[in-house]
């Protein structure tokens, strides 16, 4: 029994495969809230799918049923009484820890077992069946159980891709844009994205037109608006595919009349959409992205990337250094930065170690906290370039480095599209957030503390004050693995 939302059919999976697995021959039902019975049936582990109506005729079916086991996996009160009320003797039930929960929620008190994820805690339940785990989280391919496909097919199909997110979530689009191209050659691809972030769509061999929305740089909201939408509804686009979870965004693709509008169940604009697909943190950013694809293809294998980049930026930057190892010292949010006495030093001892001067980059924003780094190594040890580059010239210098050492931010995305190298150092976010390197050949470097992650996006200040996150990371750490990578 689960009575929640879409997203949580999703972490239930886990339950379902690992019954099946060690069950092949079980018959497995799933009662679930008659908005998700649909879309639930289309998983082929399911025998059938209970919607739930009342709770007196719920009991009357599960009665009827005579099953061996009931398994509760929402245990809140209505389904504490179902099962008081049902004839079946073996019931299992999760533990919820609702006490915890709402002494974190309402007075910020910290406990130990709000550390284990849901899905964990659904998956001790099989225990007590004895049934041992092989599946122990959702994976992309859970999520096309959930959905036939649309007749509409992507080929020869008009398509609007509305992405106005930052440089980390655009980057994080490209294995959607490929996917889609890849699937159907011939369909046409418009991205809508922000001034400061559009060349890295503009240097995608895949979008065919960018349209740009001057949301932020426009003194009047609604004219600027009202223009956009117009824009869009020119263009007759036959689908809109919508990875920013954003109000706005569902609107203007609602506004502007395109007949199908795919978003994220954590929309502030659900409303507005004609197919909602599950959002779950679990997933990497750009496989939660490549799952808005679910409805309409089979299957979400990432495509490689394709990006067109800038030639000859050593002679216009006037570099003399054959350049192998990039750094990005600096991140929008202070808590995401490693210190920058720490990166002074470390680019000290790889310019001594290996005798070639380090690439330090940049935005316009971070020109004071990289020059003071600058200042640490000496000038002799690197090459300076923040603030100096666009972002299609950022993406031409790293894509010929051989190690891009970063913060959790924008030009690591575009690093670890690249193909090259990439150690990643991770402070106040997490990798179960999704918005890690997603590249084989990147490394996070972390530490495991019960206060991480303290914010979504990190913040300005270390909320407890000691900021152990990053203080933690030693340059011998750092220093240890760029030796170990490069050497590979």
């Amino acid at each position: 029994m689960r009575l929640s939302s879409l997203g949580d059919i999703i972490l239930i999976s886990p339950v379902i495969k690992n019954i099946k697995a060690a069950w092949p021959d079980a018959k497995i039902y799933l009662l679930t809230k008659r908005p998700y019975a649909k879309t639930a049936a289309n998983n082929p582990l399911l025998s059938e799918v209970l919607p739930f109506s009342t709770i007196s005729q719920t009991v009357k079916k599960i009665n009827s049923e005579k099953f061996d086991y009931i398994i509760d996996l929402h245990s809140n009160l209505r389904t504490h009484l179902i099962t008081l009320l049902c004839s079946t003797k073996k019931i299992l039930r999760y533990n919820k820890d609702s006490l915890s929960r709402k002494l974190f929620v309402n007075f910020r008190m910290p406990n130990c077992s709000l550390q284990k994820h849901t899905v964990n805690r659904y998956l001790e339940v099989l225990k007590n069946l004895n049934i041992p785990i092989v599946s122990r989280t959702p994976e992309i391919n859970d999520w096309a159980l959930l959905y036939k496909k649309d007749k509409s097919s992507l080929k020869l199909k008009n398509i609007c891709i509305l992405q106005t997110a930052f440089l980390g979530d655009c980057t994080l689009t490209l294995p959607l844009i490929e996917k889609i191209k890849s699937s159907a050659s011939n369909s046409r691809i418009t991205v809508i994205s922000r001034p400061e972030t559009s060349q890295i769509f503009k240097s995608s061999k895949s979008v065919d037109n960018v349209i740009i929305d001057n949301k932020r740089n426009s003194k009047f909201f609604f004219p600027e608006f009202i223009k956009l939408i117009k824009q869009v509804q020119d263009e007759n686009f036959d689908i809109a595919i919508i990875p920013h979870r954003s109000l706005r965004s569902a609107l203007i693709a609602f506004l502007a009349k395109i007949p199908i509008r795919i978003g994220f169940s954590e929309s502030a604009g659900k409303t507005f959409l004609t197919k909602v697909v599950p959002f779950s943190w679990l997933l990497h950013d750009a496989e939660r992205n490549l799952t808005l694809l679910l409805p309409l293809i089979n299957d979400t294998v990432p495509a490689e990337t394709r990006l067109n980049v800038s030639e000859g930026l050593l002679e216009k930057f006037k570099i003399s250094d054959n350049l192998e190892i990039g750094i990005n010292p600096g991140s929008a949010w202070p808590t995401k930065r490693w210190p920058k006495e720490r990166y002074g030093k470390l680019i000290k001892l790889l310019h001594k170690k290996y005798n070639k001067k380090i690439l330090i980059i940049g935005s316009k924003n971070e020109i004071p906290w990289n020059k003071e780094i600058e200042n640490i190594a000496g000038k002799e040890t690197c090459v300076n370039l923040t603030g100096k580059t666009s972002i299609e010239e950022l993406m031409a210098l790293i894509k010929d480095l051989k190690l891009f050492i970063t913060n959790d931010s924008g030009p690591m995305h575009i690093a670890a599209a690249s193909g090259i190298e990439v150690i990643a150092i991770f402070g106040p976010t997490t990798r179960e957030l999704g918005f890690f390197p997603y590249s084989k050949k990147s490394f996070v470097i972390e530490e495991n503390l019960e206060c991480r992650p303290c914010a979504l996006h990190g913040s300005k200040k270390c909320p407890r004050g000691h900021f152990l996150c990053m203080n933690l990371i030693s340059i011998e750490r750092v220093y240890n693995q760029v030796i170990n990578t490069l050497s590979k």
